[in-house]
């Protein structure tokens, strides 16, 4: 059985993007940047990540449309060649990029499908929307958040509705001198 893990960045008052899907406004250092290239560098995108080495920690990436949208915006269309990519949108007709598999319709047992096969782990990258939903049904495994040090005071939140309040444990804190943190939760019980 493979883990689903949402591996996103977040404000301190948990948005993961303004309402119109910026996240430009997150403050970037390079040490934190070389700390997250050296963990989980398959996770970023191929026009930015110079090397191919291999995966380390994911083979396979769940998108929401509006965070595919980011890249497409950009002329960017297979943002993760390295990952088996997958596009969750109820209103797109077809995939833009024949390297990105497009989900119309029951999400939750595609995600449930993916999980029940071999490989390494599968990242939601996002949106929240998507993320709310695999929360809700208990899909998501790991919940790792990339703390930036800023408050947006409104925008996207990190599982776009309410969910049920979650006991979670915490595996592991990285402190960042730019005031950068990285959490690491599992699933508790």
């Amino acid at each position: 059985m493979r883990d689903v893990v949402y591996y996103v960045a977040t404000t301190l008052d948990g948005f993961i993007a303004r309402n119109d899907g910026s996240f430009s406004e997150f403050p970037w250092d390079e040490e934190f940047g070389a700390y997250l290239l050296d963990r989980f560098p398959e996770t970023f995108p191929a026009h930015i990540r110079e090397d191919r080495e291999p995966n380390r920690r994911f083979d396979t990436i769940l998108m929401g449309r509006a965070t595919y949208e980011v890249g497409q915006r950009e002329g960017i269309t297979s943002p993760y060649p390295t990952l088996d990519q997958y596009l969750f949108s109820r209103t797109l007709e077809r995939s833009p990029d024949d390297s990105v598999t497009l989900v119309k319709d029951d999400a939750l047992e595609r995600v449930r499908e993916l999980k029940a096969g071999e490989g390494k782990s599968i990242w939601l990258c996002g949106g929240s929307t998507l993320a709310g939903s695999l929360y809700a049904a208990g899909l998501i495994d790991e919940v790792i958040l990339k703390v930036n040090p800023i408050v947006f005071g409104a925008g996207k939140r990190l599982f776009g509705r309410t969910v049920d309040a979650t006991p979670l444990e915490l595996r592991e804190v990285e402190r960042f001198e730019s005031g950068h943190l990285i959490l690491n939760y599992g699933m508790a019980g």
